[in-house]
């Protein structure tokens, strides 16, 4: 029987949107007992589409298996009971703009000596200091902090104005660091018996993207002309290619039955396959237009060439490889029922699995509080003063 490896751990979660929501949900994931503060009207993203019947799925996907506690923290009350939970708790995560905890009396220096064993993770846009700290930040912003706009526009053909963005790559890359950074955090507790404070930086997190232009930023090197990964277009498309070493050279001039390419001085070293690589496009789009982009694709894997057509997410969720990993877990809200992706890791031994529930807003303050110590009067209380929210 496979076991939770959190299980037992409890974390407390104050965070909003994307990134440090998706930080605790792989700790749920992992077994963790997740309690996560929202304010009055809630985490924004409750009212992300799509909606059913009130419930989105797109909040569902980031908060799922975690217990939900409204408290508002602009009084002084709700601020008690966050540090009363803080007693017991193992980890608290907050992504808050940098000196908004400190505002509140929440933050790492306030919490540690009620609980010197706090694992804290601070995820933030630049970090919690230095001359960019205070500035707010979402991750399209941040993208184009980084150069990461930049370097993947210089990448585009003819290209001087930059991409509109959709997809919050910061988000998701900050919170898995961050997730990565209170594991290592819990480790060192066990050696030191001490918590500690983890500032995580979106801005870093997306220079990690960068790594060629890291360097290249360091030690220029001459324009390279048209990049080496892109489309190549086949009768009814395209395919992504991506021939990454000398070997897949090799089966690319196989698989297009052009042998003669590996004596051909254009071609044969990679410094001049570089150099003319739109070249070798043009020539390999005579053989690949004639094709279907599926049998380009077969030529392509017999002879074991990277590639892949360009799908749609809904396309790459059918794929019958994410079926056979089990990568989708069905999630129940008061909406019904939607698919999550599990965590992309598994363990011979443990389970990593998205937790089947989305709490409704507020649904489990009582629950938390009873646990925390407090009698049924102090709470009735609290929901008289407007202290606690949410669902009785």
């Amino acid at each position: 029987m496979t076991r939770e490896i959190l299980a037992g751990l409890r974390v407390l979660d104050l965070t909003t949107t994307i990134a440090g929501p998706h930080c605790t949900r792989l700790l749920a994931d992992l077994g963790a007992q997740v309690v996560k503060i929202e304010a009055p009207d809630g985490d924004m993203m409750r009212t992300r589409p799509p909606l059913r019947n009130g419930a989105s799925s797109h909040f569902g996907q980031l908060n799922a298996g975690k217990r939900s506690v409204v408290l508002d923290l602009k009084q002084p009350a709700a601020v008690d009971i966050v540090k009363r939970l803080v007693r017991r708790t193992d980890v608290l995560v907050e992504n808050y703009r940098p000196g908004v905890m400190a505002r509140l009396g929440l933050d790492y220096a306030s919490l540690a000596p009620l609980r010197p064993e706090l694992i804290y993770c601070a995820i933030s846009g630049y970090g919690q200091t230095g001359p960019s700290a205070d500035l707010p930040a979402y991750a399209p912003v941040i993208h184009a902090a980084s150069g990461y706009d930049v370097a993947h526009m210089s990448y585009q053909d003819n290209r001087t104005r930059p991409d509109n963005n959709g997809i919050f790559i910061a988000d998701v890359l900050s919170g898995t660091y961050a997730f990565g950074a209170i594991l290592a955090a819990l480790h060192e507790r066990q050696a030191t018996g001490s918590g500690q404070l983890v500032d995580v930086s979106m801005l870093e997190s997306m220079l990690t993207m960068t790594l060629a232009e890291m360097q290249g930023a360091q030690f220029p090197l001459p324009p390279p002309g048209r990049p080496m990964f892109g489309p190549i277009g086949t009768r009814d498309g395209y395919l992504m290619l991506a021939v990454a070493s000398e070997r897949t050279f090799r089966d690319l001039a196989r698989a297009a039955r052009r042998e003669d390419w590996l004596g051909d001085t254009r071609f044969a070293a990679y410094a001049d396959r570089r150099r003319n690589w739109h070249l070798l496009i043009d020539e390999l789009e005579q053989w690949s237009r004639t094709l279907s982009t599926e049998e380009c694709r077969a030529a392509f894997d017999r002879c074991g060439v990277p590639c892949s057509p360009y799908r749609t997410v809904a396309e790459a969720m059918s794929d019958p490889q994410i079926a056979h990993r089990q990568a989708f877990a069905e999630v129940h809200d008061r909406g019904g029922t939607f698919r999550a992706l599990n965590p992309p890791f598994r363990f011979s031994a443990a389970t990593a699995t998205v937790r089947p529930f989305v709490a409704a807003l507020g649904e489990h303050g009582d629950a938390v509080l009873a646990e925390a110590g407090y009698t049924d009067d102090e709470i009735d209380a609290l929901r008289k003063n407007g202290v606690l929210g949410g669902t009785a």
